[in-house]
């Protein structure tokens, strides 16, 4: 924590947007997004801050603008020209460079953390210790101790957590996992997932970046758990590397711009995912599954339906969406809504820590799978992580001296407490806590 502070508090600067005569009209355009709110005029408004005014900050923000019931009172971004234009252009009456200016802003129910990802444990653990809500942008973190660590931060203060998984709100992949869900095409055989971006990042983005299944491949692993509707047994991943030849030296994972994994399900169900770092005709986003009565598919997404037909060629005039951002903004927008709704409402968030965790779980046995060549059970993971208490957590290889008393996890919900909506079910956080130091 003092390490993050001090990052983040060079050249501190906090700005009230009134003290401006640039100040934008005070008028909030009317919603065109679809949100439910239950009907209640004694229901309090909800106030947020924005962590980052990157890309991704700057589309949260502009999707909780026009959310009702939800307010943004306060932005930051370590660049603070950053922070005020937005602002500026928002309305928003606070800006600042620094990120716990808005975690411990006392109007700030609610924060989103869409910083750098090194940022990410650091920040829930402080925003949980604020009594805030929060939703972070994956991943929690690149470390699974500290992950738990955040997650059960956030469920012993009773704080709602969503992590921003954004497939899960794409209205293809949606329409996908209704057809499971309704049996339109049977009992789940085999689904198939492709990712493939446009161009390879440069070196320096991979270099560190935690490899080509935790960096990339992890929508696609969390993206077959969401179709499956049931946790992963064990996974086989192979790497390789086409494109780039100067990562071919990176450490692990690193070192592949190709992968691809096979997942197994309960029942046999097979999930069969390949990502690539390069695609030359566009970003690759696709989804299938095989069922016992039928097969559903999702195919990716244009700018437009235009077509051309000539001699040597018919097909789309355009190449698909060729960006993250552009192919997925409206899921973006619609985890935010989701998220609005569920503060708003007080409803369980849809997409919690346990989903984020295991998304990162199973990252880390494909790239052990990889490494290994070999079958890895996800339990395996599960059982390196020795909790001293649910916010104290480190790893142990499986070869070294357990501590008196450690049990070994079996499962990843076994290292988490009740969150805040499970505790509202009756899943009580005090009979979680005697459980968890019991010898």
């Amino acid at each position: 924590m003092k390490l993050l502070i001090a990052l983040l508090s060079i050249g501190l600067a906090f700005h009230d947007v009134a003290a401006f005569s640039t100040q934008r009209s005070s008028f909030r355009p009317r919603s065109s997004l679809s949100m439910n709110v239950e009907v209640n005029s004694a229901a309090k408004t909800i106030k947020v801050g924005v962590i980052g005014m990157g890309r991704i900050g700057l589309v949260h923000l502009e999707a909780i603008t026009k959310a009702p019931g939800v307010v943004p009172v306060i932005v930051s971004n370590p660049t603070i020209s950053k922070a005020e234009a937005a602002a500026l252009q928002y309305n928003i009456p606070k800006f600042t460079n620094d990120a716990m200016d808005v975690i411990n802003d006392p109007e700030v129910d609610a924060v989103w953390i869409c910083s750098p990802s090194q940022y990410h444990a650091e920040q829930i653990k402080a925003a949980a210790a604020a009594k805030k809500h929060v939703f972070c942008e994956k991943p929690i973190a690149t470390d699974l101790a500290e992950t738990v660590e955040a997650i059960n931060a956030c469920n012993e203060a009773g704080v709602k957590l969503m992590i921003g998984l954004q497939r899960r709100f794409d209205q293809n992949f949606e329409r996908v996992k209704k057809a499971v869900e309704r049996k339109e095409v049977g009992e789940p055989i085999m689904i198939k997932l492709c990712s493939r971006d446009p161009a390879p990042p440069p070196a320096s983005y991979v270099k560190g970046g935690g490899g080509i299944f935790a960096d990339m491949a992890v929508h696609d692993l969390d993206m077959s758990r969401f179709l499956a509707g049931a946790d992963p047994i064990d996974i086989l991943a192979i790497g390789s590397t086409h494109i780039d030849k100067t990562i071919a030296n990176f450490e692990g994972s690193e070192k592949y711009d190709t992968a691809s994994c096979i997942v197994r399900y309960p029942g046999g169900v097979q999930a069969m995912i390949d990502v690539c770092r390069q695609s030359s005709f566009g970003y690759d986003q696709r989804a299938e599954v095989l069922g016992t009565k039928g097969m559903i598919q999702t195919d990716n997404v244009y700018p437009n339906t235009a077509k051309i037909f000539k001699q040597d060629y018919t097909g789309n005039a355009d190449m698909p969406f060729d960006f993250f951002l552009s192919r997925y903004n409206e899921a973006y927008v619609t985890e935010t809504i989701k998220f609005c709704e569920s503060l708003v409402n007080d409803t369980p968030v849809p997409c919690t820590g346990t989903d984020g965790l295991i998304a990162l779980i199973m990252a880390i046995a494909a790239d052990k799978s990889a490494a290994e060549n070999r079958w890895v059970n996800f339990n395996e993971i599960v059982t390196e992580v020795y909790c001293a208490s649910p916010t104290q957590c480190e790893l142990i290889a499986q070869d070294s001296m357990f501590p008196d008393g450690f049990k070994p996890s079996s499962k990843a919900e076994d290292l988490l407490l009740p969150d805040v909506d499970q505790v509202k079910a009756g899943k009580g956080i005090g009979a979680k806590l005697k459980e968890w130091f019991a010898v």
